[in-house]
């Protein structure tokens, strides 16, 4: 027999706010009905977390369960970024646990081929579980308040297909103190049980460190004795694979976790480059959508990335964005770049790509006649000096102490006369070949001399991937300016050479001169 069409009024979905209770698929354990969508948000009390196991499961099965699907959300349904795990077929879901105090569960049918459904239990936990997302947060028993004597709670996280180590933070700590953490404490182990390494054992007002596990496991153990409390402690977790990454190389790219899909919720995720000193370093943001702004203050008060000049948070901020924004790139101080990424409980969104690349040090001077570069020989101490030439490998530089210098006269190396802003100008390109293997890897360089005003610049054409970076920066000129923008499609050339041309009237200068006294003679 057919199921009916979902009725008016049948009872689906709803929010389940008892401490334990049982839902099930409409008119389970019969067929469900066709074209059907039900809403579960379960609501337990905060600081507990929801258990949440199945009994039965049969939906229609679908390689991607794109036909008729049951979707479990580690809080709000809809939002993406909490989303953990979309289940259809014969293979029961495994059990959940929360991160919080809220979970959601979304049952869809399409209009063809129904089955038996599913049944499922929740219960609250008043602490610890099994923690799958790629992101969450935990607290002690009945947190802001006192915890209770005579408490053990168990959070055992990980299991998340693709997960990697994991990171965990601590936004608040107040336990009773005491030599050896002996009465209330928590441990962290590097595994899924207590036999795995001991990561650290904590008590009193002091946070712990930021702890990375080395497995995609970590278990928290939190323990009570009979008298004597404290506020307890909030703390959150994320896989730490896409989350927490350092970068040496002089040109690389990173994305936002899972991108392009949606990133979790609840992260803090920290992108750290830091190159040899002198270096500064120049970011493209090649895609970006965050949570956009708040509608209240108009800041970015919810999911937000943020730059840090020096490499830490203490650091300078060199912009903070959120929203849908197409940006221009940004250029640090120094030789260190801090970015980092904080995403909220809910409302997540495709997250961000970007490249980065280090601006080497150099120092470009020109007379009317030549151009002078000078590069310390420590920013590209790995570097052969033929891999630094100016327009052709065969004007490479020279090592002269501690410097590669190259000294050519503009009618060498590929130097060519232009005219830029009715202004004559000698320009040539400097490439840096850090190739490696079969990588290629070649940056380049414009520098350009003002012959009248001996004044020279130096501008980064071609960094990480040439063909997405339309916007060139004034990067150190003979004053030491930076950052005055140049736009590439602006440059033409000139057919005629300026120095050819003012040499040609000298000639006919001098030629005119020496007829002239030729005739007085005759």
């Amino acid at each position: 027999s057919h199921p009916p069409l979902c009725p008016p009024g049948i009872k689906c979905g709803g929010v389940l706010s008892a401490p334990s209770g049982n839902f099930s698929s409409p008119n389970f354990p019969g067929l469900y009905p066709y074209e059907t969508e039900c809403t579960w948000l379960i609501v337990v009390a905060e600081g507990s977390s929801v258990v949440l196991s199945f009994s039965h499961f049969e939906l229609e099965y679908h390689d991607a369960c794109a036909y008729d699907y049951l979707q479990v959300y580690n809080g709000a349904a809809r939002d993406r970024g909490n989303l953990l795990g979309t289940f259809c077929g014969h293979s029961s879901p495994p059990p959940f646990s929360s991160a919080w105090h809220v979970m959601a569960v979304v049952f869809r049918s399409d209009r063809h081929v129904a089955k038996h459904g599913f049944a499922a239990a929740y219960r609250k936990d008043a602490c610890g579980g099994q923690l799958t997302g790629l992101s969450g947060e935990i607290t002690s028993p009945h947190y802001p308040e006192s915890y209770p004597n005579d408490a053990e709670c168990r959070w055992s996280i990980g299991g998340a297909s693709g997960g990697g180590p994991l990171t965990l933070v601590f936004a608040d700590f107040q336990m009773e103190g005491g030599q050896g953490c002996g009465f209330d404490y928590v441990a962290l182990f590097d595994g899924p049980t207590i036999t795995a390494p001991r990561l650290g054992r904590y008590c009193g007002s002091t946070r712990p460190p930021r702890t990375i596990s080395s497995t995609p496991h970590l278990l928290i153990i939190f323990k009570s004795d009979f008298n004597i409390g404290g506020r307890g402690f909030k703390a959150h977790f994320y896989s730490a694979g896409e989350c927490q990454e350092v970068f040496t190389t002089v040109k690389g790219n990173f994305s936002s976790p899972q991108y392009p899909n949606f990133y979790p919720n609840n992260l803090k995720c920290q992108w750290s480059i830091q190159l040899p000193p002198g270096y500064r370093i120049k970011v493209f943001f090649l895609d970006m959508e965050l949570e956009g702004r708040s509608s209240l203050t108009g800041g970015c008060d919810y999911d937000h990335l943020s730059a840090f000049d020096g490499g830490t948070e203490n650091g300078s901020l060199l912009g903070q964005w959120c929203g849908r924004e197409s940006l221009a790139p940004i250029t640090s101080r120094s030789n260190r770049l801090l970015l980092v990424l904080h995403t909220d409980r809910n409302t997540a969104k495709r997250g961000f790509s970007i490249s980065y690349v280090g601006v080497v040090p150099m120092n470009v001077s020109c007379t009317r006649t030549d151009f002078h570069i000078q590069i310390p020989v420590q920013s590209l101490a790995q570097l052969e000096r033929n891999r630094i030439y100016l327009g052709t490998p065969s004007c490479a530089a020279q090592v002269a102490g501690r410097n590669f210098k190259i000294h050519t006269r503009f009618d060498t190396c590929g130097t060519e006369s232009q005219r830029r802003n009715n202004t004559s100008v000698i320009v040539s390109t400097l490439y840096i070949d850090f190739s490696v293997g079969d990588q290629e890897d070649i940056h380049q360089y414009e520098v350009q001399c003002e012959p009248k005003r001996k004044e020279a610049s130096v501008t980064l054409i071609a960094g990480p991937d040439p063909s997405r970076l339309s916007q060139a920066e004034n990067l150190v000129d003979a004053q030491q300016r930076e950052g005055e923008a140049m736009d590439a499609h602006e440059i033409k050339s000139q057919d005629t050479s300026d120095i050819v041309f003012i040499s040609i009237c000298i000639l006919a200068g001098l030629l005119m001169v020496i007829a002239v006294v030729g005739l007085v003679l005759l």
